[in-house]
């Protein structure tokens, strides 16, 4: 019986790992498809646009399963997952696809993975969470790998560097906002549904996102396939496996392997789009990578699904 149950956990466990890896792979490919819709003429805000309005409409069919759940949220809930919404996915979103424009899908995700370290930041200021010195020196690491990427030669890519790490800090808020409302009492999926839809629901008030979406079915048929994997692909399908590999796994073990998702982007950057970096760019990018990794094994934090909603209730 000891033997089975044994068998049964290894065999969960590695259902666990591939769910990780794949929702990673996702998540990776998002530079590659905001890539081309830039190159077809979508700025960055169009693209936020459009993956996160997209993706609005794909999980309404959630709503009634998580409908009993909504209407208990109260007034000061539902303007604390506005302020989460509205920073950590619509203000990540604008700067990381922005980012992604100007230095490229590779540098631009590593960028977003120094998320973990401006945690540390904001639970100290925010939470009045103490900060070791292990965290400390993964810091420095993550800050050095930073400087290492701006010593590229063009002009532009400062600003790439600027907007990369301004969609790390509002990741980060994303999570640590989330923990100082007490948003760990309410089931993740409820928490992913309310980020999207709020931020949607803000969009959908803005004349551009109607100008986007008529420009958008003015073009060919691929065109909105890449747009529908940007939403799908790479932001409904990931969350969906992430959250049923946590059954599964510790957090601490599968925020190991969202590494995988950097890694994506960049083979995909080079492979698809022949984007490359000087050697000393690649060492800032591998020393961020290596600080986010640390970070998840010392520390027990995630990349993408905060500490908070370990404690999440099953629906």
């Amino acid at each position: 019986m000891a033997h089975t149950d044994s068998a049964m956990s290894a065999r969960q466990s590695w259902i666990g790992t591939i769910q990780i890896i794949t929702a990673a792979v996702c998540w990776g490919t998002l530079g590659i498809f905001s890539t081309y819709l830039n190159q077809i003429g979508f700025s960055g805000w169009q693209i936020t646009i459009l993956r996160v309005v997209t993706a609005a409409f794909l999980i309404l069919v959630m709503l009634p399963k998580l409908w009993p759940y909504l209407i208990k949220l109260g007034l000061k809930q539902w303007l604390g997952l506005a302020i989460q919404s509205l920073i950590g996915v619509l203000g990540m979103s604008v700067c990381y696809f922005f980012a992604v424009i100007y230095v490229g899908a590779g540098p631009a995700v590593a960028l977003l993975y120094t998320a973990p370290v401006f945690s540390l930041l904001f639970s100290a200021v925010l939470l009045n969470e103490s900060i070791t010195r292990q965290s400390a020196l993964l810091a420095l690491m993550a800050v050095f790998g930073v400087g290492l990427t701006m010593l590229g030669d063009a002009a532009q890519v400062n600003w790439g560097i600027v907007l990369g790490l301004l969609s790390g800090v509002c990741y980060s808020l994303y999570g640590v906002l989330g923990k100082r409302a007490m948003h760990y009492a309410h089931p993740a999926p409820l928490v992913f549904f309310t980020s999207i839809v709020i931020s949607a629901g803000v969009l959908l008030l803005l004349p551009e996102t109607y100008k986007t979406y008529g420009q958008l079915l003015t073009l060919p048929l691929h065109t909105w396939g890449y747009a529908l994997g940007l939403s799908l692909i790479g932001t409904v399908v990931p969350f969906a496996l992430y959250m049923k590999a946590l059954e599964k796994l510790p957090a601490t073990r599968a925020s190991i392997f969202t590494i995988f998702e950097p890694l994506t982007a960049i083979a995909l950057a080079t492979l698809l789009l022949h984007q490359s970096l000087s050697w000393i760019q690649y060492v800032g990018v591998i020393l961020i990578l290596l600080a986010a990794l640390f970070n998840a094994v010392l520390n027990g934090n995630t990349t993408r699904v905060p500490r908070w909603l370990k404690r999440r209730q099953k629906i």
